[in-house]
Formats: C-alpha cells, structure tokens, sequence
C-alpha cells in the first residue's frame, strides 16, 4: 500500500515537472519569434530611413532653440527638397552600392565640408535604378568589385556655392563646374560621379583622384597620357572597366572627366524632372 502512494505521489510530481518544461519550452519559443519578428521589423525600418524622413516634424530654427546646431536645419530641408523632387535614396534601390559622399567631408577640390551631415545619396528614381542595372552588369563580371558613388543629386543652392568658393578666375571657372544660373544634370539628381571598388575597400587606380583638374583625368587625353607615359595601361583598363559597365545601363560619359556619367541630356531633365532648389 505504501509502495502504491509513493508511486502516485511520484507520477503526480513527474506529470508537474513535464507540464512545467512544456510550458518552459512553448514560452521560449513564443520568445524567439517575436525576436526575429523584432529583428525583421527593425531592418525593414532601417531601410526605409529616408522615406520616413518625410514624415519628420520639421527642425525648429535657431530663433526658437538655441541647443539645435544651425546646419541640421539646413540639411533636412534638402533631403526634403531632392524627395520631393522625385528623388530616391540610392541604398533603398540597391544597398549593394557604396556610398562616400566627397562633399559630406574634406577630400574634394574645395577642401571644406560643404553637405555637412548629409550622408546619404539621392538621384531621380529611373535613374537610380539604372546605377543599379549597372551594379548588376559590373558584378556579373567581377563579383568582388561593387560602384563606389562621390556624389548623385546636388541642390543648385549648392552648385552656387561650390561656384563661388572655386579659386580659378571666373571666366575659367564654367571649365571645371557647371555654371549655376544654366543648371548641371547634378542639380536634377540625373548624373552621378562614381568609381569602383574591391572587396578589401580599395578603390580601383583609375589614374588621379576625383575631383582632379587637370589634363590626365581627361577621357579624351587618354591616348596622349598613355603615350607620354603620364597613364598606365592598367589604370586605362580600369577607367574603360567603369565607363563600359555605366554605358551598357544606359549612362553616358563626358571627355573632362573619367567618374561623371549622366543618365540624359540636359534638354531631356528639363522635360523630365524639375531642378533641385
């Protein structure tokens, strides 16, 4: 009789600790899906930053707060401007492509910090979509290399800027930087300035650096440079590696510089799309 009690109280105990760990079990289960449901969610969000930008409330002015750095307020309302020009972040439509900003930092022809803050590379949507049909041609071919893009949409406030901070005389400065008060393609977010790196970070050695003035970044010099000696035919490869995947997308280069490429003429963005302000 003794042996009979000790086995129910046994089984009653041993039913309690299995419902125990079932429910032990089925909590953490419920857990890890709402934590890659998190996850998930969280990604999704991080990929929509700049459209959420939009729904912002604007950054108050420094006349109404003192503790809000004044180019913050700058820099929102030209994200606002080149979205509401039909711009598009180019990492929503392919975050495979490599953004660096040369004009959010100090390694441009000016040598000054003219974005600020601004980090992030807008371009008319088709056109975006087209550097990414280029992404996609150019790792076809080499898996390791990606685009590395300097520079996409520039609000023409920005353009006169760069067009009155230029130290060349001002009848020299239209060979260097389109004239503000004609437009450049930039300003309707339809041209792009762009390289190409590799898996480790390094960019290709297309011959100069961007943003160089001078005879050897020139496209339609290159036959001289490499004759003078001055170009190497790998750094011509390079250069004819970036220009070949870029025009295969439907892109098209200028002879004054081996990174700029415009999606259209300047008469097809004045029917198409609206300059930046």
């Amino acid at each position: 009789m003794l042996k009979r009690q000790k086995y129910f109280i046994f089984k009653k105990i041993n039913t309690s600790f299995t419902r125990f760990y079932i429910l032990l079990l089925a909590l953490l289960f419920l857990n890890a899906c709402n934590y890659f449901k998190k996850k998930e969610n969280y990604n999704k969000n991080i990929a929509k930053s700049s459209i959420l930008l939009l729904q912002k409330k604007p950054i108050p002015d420094s006349s109404t707060t003192s503790s809000q750095p004044q180019f913050e307020v700058i820099f929102s309302k030209v994200e606002q401007a080149m979205i509401s020009n039909g711009c598009v972040d180019i990492n929503i439509i392919d975050s495979s492509i490599v953004v660096d900003l040369k004009y959010s930092t100090t390694d441009n022809f000016l040598g000054f910090d003219i974005y600020g803050d601004l980090n992030t590379c807008y371009l008319q949507t088709d056109v975006a979509e087209k550097l990414s049909h280029a992404q996609q041609i150019l790792k076809s071919k080499f898996p390791f290399y990606n685009l590395i893009v300097y520079d996409g949409a520039r609000p023409r406030m920005v353009q006169y800027k760069m067009w009155d901070s230029i130290a060349v005389p001002y009848n020299q400065r239209s060979l260097y930087l389109s004239n503000p008060s004609e437009g450049s393609l930039h300003n309707f977010g339809a041209a792009v300035d762009l390289s190409i790196i590799d898996k480790n970070g390094c960019v290709l050695d297309m011959g100069t650096p961007y943003d160089y003035f001078g005879e050897l970044a020139y496209p339609r010099e290159e036959k001289r440079m490499i004759f003078e000696g001055k170009l190497s035919y790998k750094q011509l490869l390079n250069r004819e590696l970036l220009r070949s995947t870029m025009e295969i997308a439907g892109f098209t280069g200028i002879t004054s510089e081996w990174w700029h490429f415009n999606s259209c003429s300047r008469r097809e963005a004045f029917l198409k799309y609206l300059i930046i302000n």
